[in-house]
C-alpha cells in the first residue's frame, strides 16, 4: 500500500518503539514462569527466600516493564503524528495540482473527511499498531509456544483453541472494511449537507427553508448513525466468541490440570502457568476486536485517501517549457471545442475570434451560452478539447502555467474574498506589492474612498467570504486585486454587474490607462459600448461579431438585447 511509504522517514523512532514493546512482552511472557517457580520451589515447599528472590525479580521487571511503556508511548506517537501531518500535507499538496474537471470527481465534502477524519483514523492505527497492537499476536504466539515449554499435554487445548479464534477474527476484519468503507461515505454525505447549509445560511433563512434544510440534516445524520450502528454490532459479535471459547479453554485446562496434578504428570505451579498465559492470551484476543474495528476503519480510510493519492493530477509544465512571457496581450481562438465531462453536448463549439493587444473585447449572451467556460480555458483552468488558443501568436500550451496565470487577470463571477485583513486580500494578486500600488489599485477599481472611510482601513478585517461587504464593494476589491499585478490579459467575468452607472464608467475610463487587453463578459449593452470589439455568444457558438453599429444591422439576437435594454432605461426615466 502506498501509505506505508510515509512510514520509511521514521524508521529508527519506529524499531526503538518496537524494541520497547518487545521488551515489555518478554516480561508478560517471563512473569508466568517466575510465578510457577515461587509456588512449586516457595510456596509448596515452604521456603520464603525462594519467595522474596523471585518475588523482587518479578517486582524490578515490572518496573522496567513500565518505564519502557512510557518511553514506547512517546515514540509511538511522534511516528503517528508525523505520519498524519505528512500525509495531509500530500493530500493537499495533490488536490492544488487538480483542474477543475479532476477536482468535480471528488467533492469538497468528501475531500475534507479525507483530510481530516480519514487521516486521523490512520495516525490512531499507527500510534496503537505500535503500542498494543504489534504486542497482541506476539502474545497468543509467544504465549502458546510458553505454555508448550510448561506442560506440552495441556498446552495443546491453547494449540486446537486459538487458530479457530484467529480464522474468526480474520473473517471479521473483511467483512467490517466493507461497512466502515460505507459508514466514511456517509460521513462525506453529513459533511456535504452540513457545508451547503453553512456556506448557503442567508439563503437558507431569507426562504424560510430552515425546517427543510434540519430534515434534510436529520435524514443524513440517521444514515450515518444506522451505517454505524450496524458495523459496530458485526464488530461486537467477536468479544463475547472469544470470551465464549476461551473460558470453555481455560475451564478445560483446569478440568485436566486437576487430573494431571493428582496423577503426578504435572505440578501446581505448572497448571498455574498455563492458566496466567490463557488469560493473557484472551485479553490480547479482546484487543483484537477493537484491532478489527481499527483496522477496519483504517483500511477503509486508507483506500479513499490513496484514491486520490493515485489519481492522476495535471502537473505544470514550468520545467519542460522554456520560459514565455506575455508581451502584447494578443489573443486568437482557433476552431475551439470544449464539453465538460458527463455531459451531452459542447459547452463551446468550434469558436473562432481575435483580440489585438490592448483591445477591449465584449462578450454577450444568454445564462449557459459558454461565456465563463471560454474565459476558463485562456488561464488553463480546463484545456482545449479541440483547436488550439494562441497568446501573442504562441500556443498557450508553450507557456508554463505560472508564466500565463502570473500575466492574467481574472476577476470571476462568483467573487471570493478570504478571512483577513483588505490590504491581505488585495495582496493575493501580488504579494510583494507596494502599498502606493495597492492604493492605485484600489483608486482605479473605484474602491479607495470606501476602504478611507473605514476605521483601520486596508488594515480592516474581512469576514468569511467578505460578508461584512456589500455586493458592488466585493467586485471592486476583487477587480482591484488583478489590476495591482498589472496584467498583460485582463478577464473580467460579469464583474461590474452589482456596479451603478456612474462607478462603472469611472472605472471603464480609468482601465483604458493598463496597457493591457481586456476581455469583459456583460449583461449591459452601455458597457459592450466601451469596447472595441463585441461578441455574442448562443450555445456556444460565435452568432455575431464588430462593433455596436455592425451588430444593429447584422445581429437579431444583439437588436432584441438592445431594444429591451434601451425600453427598460426609457420606463425607469419616466
Amino acid at each position: 500500500m502506498k501509505l506505508f511509504s510515509f512510514l520509511k522517514p521514521y524508521k529508527f523512532p519506529i524499531v526503538v518503539a518496537i524494541i520497547l514493546m518487545l521488551m515489555e512482552l518478554v516480561v508478560e511472557l517471563i512473569h508466568p514462569l517466575l510465578l510457577a517457580k515461587i509456588i512449586d520451589e516457595g510456596i509448596m515447599q515452604e521456603n520464603v527466600e525462594v519467595i522474596m528472590f523471585w518475588g523482587g525479580v518479578m517486582i524490578a521487571m515490572s518496573l522496567l516493564a513500565f518505564i519502557t511503556g512510557i518511553v514506547n508511548s512517546f515514540y509511538a506517537a511522534h511516528v503517528s503524528q508525523s505520519t498524519g501531518y505528512d500525509i495531509r500535507s500530500s493530500l493537499y499538496k495533490k488536490v492544488q495540482l487538480f483542474t477543475y474537471a479532476q477536482l468535480q470527481r471528488f467533492p469538497t465534502a468528501t475531500l475534507i473527511t479525507r483530510l481530516t477524519n480519514d487521516v486521523t483514523q490512520i495516525q490512531n492505527t499507527i500510534f496503537m499498531s505500535l503500542r498494543i497492537m504489534l504486542k497482541a499476536p506476539l502474545i497468543i504466539i509467544g504465549g502458546m509456544v510458553m505454555a508448550l515449554f510448561v506442560n506440552v499435554r495441556l498446552a495443546l487445548i491453547l494449540v486446537v483453541t486459538i487458530p479457530i479464534l484467529i480464522f474468526f477474527l480474520i473473517w471479521m476484519m473483511k467483512k467490517g472494511g466493507k461497512l466502515f468503507k460505507q459508514v466514511q461515505k456517509k460521513l462525506d454525505a453529513v459533511n456535504h449537507v452540513m457545508r451547503e447549509n453553512l456556506v448557503a445560511m442567508r439563503l437558507v433563512r431569507v426562504f424560510v427553508r430552515d425546517k427543510f434544510e434540519k430534515k434534510r440534516f436529520k435524514d443524513s445524520n440517521e444514515q450515518l448513525m444506522s451505517r454505524t450502528i450496524k458495523a459496530l454490532r458485526l464488530m461486537e459479535i467477536a468479544m463475547p466468541v472469544l470470551l465464549l471459547l476461551m473460558n470453555l479453554a481455560i475451564m478445560a485446562i483446569l478440568w485436566f490440570g486437576s487430573f494431571s496434578v493428582n496423577a503426578g504428570g504435572a505440578q501446581v505451579g505448572e497448571v498455574v502457568a498455563i492458566i496466567n498465559y490463557a488469560t493473557r492470551i484472551t485479553s490480547a484476543l479482546t484487543v483484537f476486536s477493537m484491532i478489527i474495528i481499527v483496522f477496519s476503519r483504517a483500511r477503509a480510510s486508507a483506500e479513499r485517501i490513496s484514491e486520490v493519492l493515485d489519481h492522476p493530477s495535471h502537473q505544470d509544465e514550468a520545467d519542460s517549457v522554456a520560459s514565455q512571457c506575455i508581451t502584447e496581450g494578443s489573443l486568437k481562438f482557433e476552431n475551439v471545442s470544449f464539453q465538460y465531462q458527463n455531459t451531452y453536448r459542447q459547452t463551446i463549439n468550434n469558436v473562432s475570434f481575435s483580440v489585438r493587444g490592448g483591445e477591449m473585447l465584449a462578450i454577450l449572451g444568454a445564462t449557459g451560452s459558454g461565456k465563463s467556460t471560454l474565459f476558463h480555458l485562456i488561464p488553463r483552468l480546463y484545456e482545449v478539447g479541440e483547436g488550439r488558443i494562441l497568446i501573442d501568436g504562441r500556443p498557450i500550451t508553450e507557456f508554463s502555467e505560472r508564466e500565463l496565470r502570473t500575466s492574467i487577470g481574472f476577476v470571476p463571477q462568483d467573487v471570493f474574498l478570504f478571512s483577513g485583513t483588505i490590504k491581505e486580500n488585495l495582496l493575493w494578486g501580488k504579494p510583494n506589492s507596494s502599498f502606493n500600488e495597492l492604493k492605485e489599485a484600489c483608486r482605479d477599481a473605484q474602491i479607495d474612498e470606501v476602504i478611507e472611510r473605514l476605521p483601520d482601513q486596508y488594515e480592516t478585517k474581512i469576514g468569511q467570504k467578505g460578508v461584512n461587504l456589500s455586493g458592488g464593494q466585493k467586485q471592486r476589491l476583487s477587480i482591484a486585486r488583478a489590476l495591482i499585478r498589472k496584467p498583460k490579459l485582463l478577464l473580467l467575468d460579469d464583474s461590474t454587474s452589482a456596479l451603478d452607472v456612474k462607478t462603472e464608467a469611472k472605472f471603464l475610463h480609468a482601465l483604458k490607462q493598463y496597457e493591457c487587453t481586456t476581455l469583459i463578459i456583460t449583461q449591459k449593452i452601455s458597457t459592450a459600448l466601451q469596447a472595441d470589439k463585441i461578441l455574442v455568444l448562443e450555445e456556444g457558438k460565435i452568432v455575431a461579431e464588430g462593433n455596436h453599429e455592425t451588430l444593429l444591422k447584422q445581429s437579431e439576437l444583439y437588436r432584441r438585447m438592445y431594444e429591451s435594454q434601451a425600453r427598460k432605461e426609457e420606463v425607469l426615466r419616466v
